[in-house]
């Protein structure tokens, strides 16, 4: 028997490479897709965690990519209940700002007007004289905007996509390095390495889709041979996470006197995210880490406004990541367009290639979408379609129906807490249920490794979620890391490393 062949083999586990293989696979596309390191360790797991329109961005005239991210935000929160829920931002106005107040109305008139919205509440005018988002900024603000985007847990976002593709009969192999890749005649021949094991694999496929984020011209010089290929801006953003700072579910939009912007957002119930900055890298985007001057640019920035200042000793964890912005020859690492572009090779000769440049987590869907008309257009259509009214795995409740899935959840396992059984519902929403199994009481779920992270769950994550490592758990599935000790993320680790004995006691 031949060797399968699959239609498609994908480069990279991102958001960008699990959305193409996702949609490619509900359409009946033979899919195979390849990450040398685990779903989200790269830009997906770095952002600022908005499902938003960016309305910096209609500074820069890109109207095109904020209707397409303003009509996506409902569409998305529709798909995944669960880890996708709306917020509402407020933006401080004194006079003298960075933009006058005229500017910030026209723009949040078109924020409201462009995309669709039907959920969302519409922005709003705020006495800050009598408004409770004043009381943890200093008094200078007597007015603010107020205006509405969502907030995403980004990491499982793209492991939900890669598991929801899995299920669809994708071939998904994280940690799975590809090593090169040929044309030999109308087929591409990919080589891998299992990083873990260290076998090598021959793959065949008759579409390439290069979605590596930031390695993808390294793909293209070291796989392809292409040794010119610079089509990406590499542009570093860090955030900082400290102990919560302010009340309330509202997050906070501040502009810069640099005429930058950062976000003060609520984190995981206990924190406040920072962020982020703006600067060209030029590393290895698997070096990248937050500098001494993004700290005191973030701290001095939120300082500019909270009552009490933020301070480098009050950061409990920092990350930083490396956006591959498609190079538009922009001056500024601020103004290079969030757009993205999609380029084919080899159409019409046999095995093309589709290399993925750009991209933001709120247009994942619709890149995915646009590449799949190309991906049709140089092999030949199977489907059409279907991810805009489908639901990622867990997420198959109604978008407004968050408290329903948690009381659904507490009255199926009584033993539950409040908190517990809400991060749950967050972290899987209807598959929580899947994850609790026959427990009746908190003793089933096991070894408690530090907060409510049990026993159970670590099992649910290795088994249907590809977790290998206390990271991939502590950082990328949940944030448990905010939460455990050292000592008790030591004991998970070595529970993942097959040293369980070492959790007795």
């Amino acid at each position: 028997m031949g060797q399968h062949v699959h239609d498609l083999f994908v480069i990279g586990g991102g958001i960008n490479g699990c959305g193409i293989a996702r949609d490619a696979a509900g359409r009946g596309y033979s899919v195979a897709l390849a990450e040398m390191n685990d779903f989200a360790s790269g830009t997906s797991s770095g952002a600022t965690k908005l499902i938003h329109g960016g309305l910096r961005y209609l500074e820069h005239y890109e109207f095109r990519l904020v209707r397409e991210a303003l009509m996506e935000r409902e569409v998305l929160w529709a798909m995944a209940p669960h880890i996708i829920w709306p917020m509402r931002f407020v933006l401080p106005y004194h006079k003298g700002g960075i933009r006058p107040a005229w500017l910030i109305r026209l723009g949040l008139f078109l924020y409201d007007h462009l995309g669709g919205r039907k959920l969302l509440p519409a922005t709003a005018v705020l006495d800050m004289r009598r408004d409770a988002a004043a009381k943890p900024l200093k008094s200078l603000f007597t007015k603010a905007f107020e205006y509405s985007d969502g907030w995403v847990d980004d990491a499982r976002m793209v492991v939900l996509n890669a598991r929801d593709a899995a299920d669809r009969g994708a071939l998904i192999m994280p940690r799975t390095k590809v090593t090169s890749a040929r044309r030999e005649g109308d087929l591409w021949s990919i080589e891998t390495v299992d990083a873990l094991s260290g076998v090598q694999t021959t793959h065949k496929a008759r579409m390439l889709v290069n979605a590596a984020g930031p390695w993808v011209d390294h793909v293209i010089r070291e796989a392809f041979g292409q040794h010119e290929a610079r089509h990406v801006r590499l542009v570093q953003g860090s955030h900082i996470i400290v102990r919560k700072k302010f009340d309330g579910p509202r997050a906070y939009f501040f502009q810069n006197p640099d005429n930058r912007i950062i976000f003060a957002i609520p984190y995981e119930q206990d924190f406040t995210l920072i962020g982020t900055t703006d600067r060209d890298y030029a590393g290895n985007p698997r070096d990248v880490k937050i500098s001494e001057e993004e700290i005191a640019y973030l701290c001095g920035a939120a300082s500019e406004y909270f009552k009490e200042p933020v301070r480098s000793e009050d950061i409990v964890w920092t990350y930083s990541a490396v956006r591959p912005l498609f190079d538009d020859g922009a001056s500024k690492a601020q103004e290079a367009t969030r757009d993205y572009v999609l380029k084919i090779e080899g159409e019409g000769s046999g095995a093309p290639l589709l290399n993925v440049f750009g991209g933001k987590l709120t247009t994942y869907r619709r890149l995915a979408e646009h590449a799949l008309e190309k991906i049709a257009g140089a092999i030949g259509a199977k489907g059409g379609s279907w991810t805009a009214g489908s639901h990622l795995p867990g997420g198959d409740f109604p978008a407004t129906g968050y408290d329903a899935e948690v009381a659904k959840l507490k009255t199926a396992y009584p033993f539950l807490t409040e908190p517990h059984a809400g991060r749950l519902v967050r972290r899987y929403g209807t598959r929580a249920a899947m994850l609790l199994g026959a427990s009746s009481r908190t003793e089933d779920l096991g070894y408690c490794f530090g907060a409510d992270l049990y026993e159970v769950e670590v099992r649910y994550l290795i088994d249907h979620e590809w977790a290998k490592t206390a990271d991939d758990i502590l950082w990328r599935r949940t944030k448990d890391g905010l939460r455990l000790t050292k000592e008790q993320a030591a004991i998970l680790a070595d529970h993942m490393a097959g040293r369980p004995a070492l959790m007795a006691g």
